[in-house]
This record gives C-alpha cells, sequence and structure tokens, in this order.
C-alpha cells in the first residue's frame, strides 16, 4: 500500500510539473489542428464548388436571361416605362427552378402568362441558374426532398396526409385550378394552369413562390406540412382512374351525357329545320309553275 502511495505522490508531483502544463497544451494543439484539417478542406471545396457554380450560372444568365431582366438582373424597362423583364434581385433560387425547369422560361415572347413547353436548359445548367440568381438577394431557396415527398412515409400517414391535403386544396385552390387540379380561365388574359402530373417539387415551389397570376403561400400561409399535404392529395388525384370518354372537367359520364342530349338534339332540330325549309321552297316553286 505503501508503495501505491509512494508511485501515485510521484505521477502526482509530475503532474503539478512546468512541463507537464506544457505537454497538455501541444497535445490539445495538435488534436485542434487535426480535426481542422479533417473538415476544413470539404467546406473550402464546398464554398469553391458553390462559387464555380454561380459563376457558370452568371455566364448562362448573360446568354439566356439577361436581354429582358438586365446584366445583374435588376430588370429591363420600356421607352413608355412598362416592365420589359422584371427584377430577379430577390426572386430566389426556388423562383428559378421553377420557371426555368417547366420550360416557361425563357421565353418566346412577353406575355400576360408563361405558359409550359419543353424544357431548354439541362438539370445541371437549372442548378447554376438557379444558384446564380440565389446569390443576388433574398428569396426562397430551392426545397429538400422531404419537404415534399412521403418516401418512407406508412400508408396510414400517407392517407391522413392526402386528407388534410384535401381539405386545404378545396379551401385555398379550387376557385382557381377546378375542383380536381384541371386548371381555368383567370382575368386580364392570365389562367391557372393544370396541375395533375406536374412534378412535386415545382408545385411546392409554386406555392412558395407565387408565378404569374398565382398569390404566394409562404410558410406563415401555409406551413411546409400543409404544403406537403396538398401535394400528396394531387398526387392521389393522378392515381385515379377517369370513368369518362372525354374529361370536360373529370365531371364524370353524367354531364357527358347531359352535352351530348343536348348537342344532339340541337343537331337534329337543326337538320329538321333546314329540311322543311328546303321541303317548302321546292313546293313554292312546283305551284308556280303549274299556274
Amino acid at each position: 500500500m505503501r508503495l501505491l502511495n509512494r508511485s501515485a505522490g510521484r505521477l502526482s508531483r509530475h503532474r503539478r510539473g512546468p512541463l507537464a502544463g506544457l505537454m497538455v497544451l501541444v497535445c490539445g494543439l495538435l488534436l485542434t489542428g487535426g480535426l481542422y484539417a479533417a473538415f476544413a478542406p470539404a467546406q473550402a471545396d464546398s464554398n469553391q464548388s458553390q462559387d464555380e457554380l454561380v459563376k457558370e450560372g452568371r455566364e448562362l444568365f448573360l446568354v439566356g436571361c439577361a436581354f429582358c431582366h438586365g446584366q445583374s438582373g435588376e430588370g429591363v424597362l420600356t421607352q413608355g416605362g412598362s416592365q420589359y423583364g422584371p427584377a430577379l434581385t430577390d426572386v430566389g433560387s426556388a423562383a428559378v427552378d421553377f420557371q426555368v425547369g417547366t420550360g416557361r422560361m425563357p421565353m418566346a415572347q412577353p406575355g400576360a402568362q408563361a405558359p409550359r413547353k419543353e424544357v431548354v436548359y439541362t438539370k445541371d445548367e437549372i442548378a447554376a441558374l438557379s444558384a446564380y440568381v440565389g446569390s443576388l438577394g433574398t428569396g426562397p431557396q430551392i426545397p429538400d426532398k422531404e419537404l415534399y415527398s412521403t418516401e418512407g412515409m406508412s400508408q396510414k400517414d400517407v392517407d391522413e396526409l392526402v386528407s388534410r391535403g384535401g381539405q386545404i386544396f378545396l379551401a385555398n385552390c379550387t376557385a382557381c385550378h377546378n375542383f380536381e387540379g384541371s386548371g381555368g380561365a383567370m382575368p386580364r388574359g392570365g389562367f391557372a394552369p393544370k396541375i395533375r402530373g406536374v412534378d412535386s417539387k415545382h408545385i411546392y415551389e409554386a406555392m412558395l413562390t407565387g408565378p404569374q397570376s398565382m398569390d404566394t403561400f409562404s410558410d406563415g400561409n401555409i406551413p411546409p406540412e400543409d404544403k406537403k399535404a396538398v401535394i400528396a392529395y394531387l398526387n392521389k388525384l393522378d392515381e385515379n382512374p377517369s370513368y369518362s370518354g372525354f374529361t370536360l372537367g373529370s365531371l364524370g359520364p353524367v354531364s357527358e351525357g347531359i352535352i351530348a342530349w343536348i348537342g344532339g338534339l340541337g343537331i337534329l332540330v337543326g337538320f329538321a329545320v333546314w329540311i322543311a325549309a328546303h321541303t317548302t321552297r321546292s313546293s313554292k316553286k312546283k305551284d308556280e309553275a303549274a299556274a
């Protein structure tokens, strides 16, 4: 026991020595330097790749977008003072990803609304353009997949999400997009596009940025979990079969029967009137010839 106490006392004296503190300091510096060397290069590479992406996006922007939106996204005014191309300084990367990713931009010519068309840019080019415009100021960023995807969720949770999303959609979206998302007309030459079969990410971005005539539904108006519910509801609509031959707003076969009945009767009545009118003229000519 005395031997152990004596050894412990020697170790304690060594720890209290001036070299012990220096060794602890050196070990701490080496450990800190090693951790920094392990993690700092990855961060530097990430920042460098982001800067390269922004640089590539600016080159694409100057070629395909600057004519309407200005050299630095400040917007372009016509000689009459109207807006030729809006400013993009605070629209965020989500707006660019939606507009370019759905083919709405670049537009062939200015108009009341940009219709969806074939996508011009590749996914990498869209990412670069989005990164550049996102660097011009504040604005919604491209959402993560977990915000709009139901992957990994149980069927029960998905069904509950669809049920809540249907209620939110009926309360906020049916006035423009129809009760089942087939779209409709809007004032001043605009229209609410069909949102069936649209990529989930683009639906989320549309709600977040409010393109063209659409209202902006920020996270304060519709929280992210409710946006996800609306997307789940629309995806469920895409899975439902269409029971009618023609869509006609997806009102079902009854609407087709009514239209066919009214249209068919109208054609028959018109044909009967035409026959009667021609028969009358023929009789008059025969009577005059006989006289």
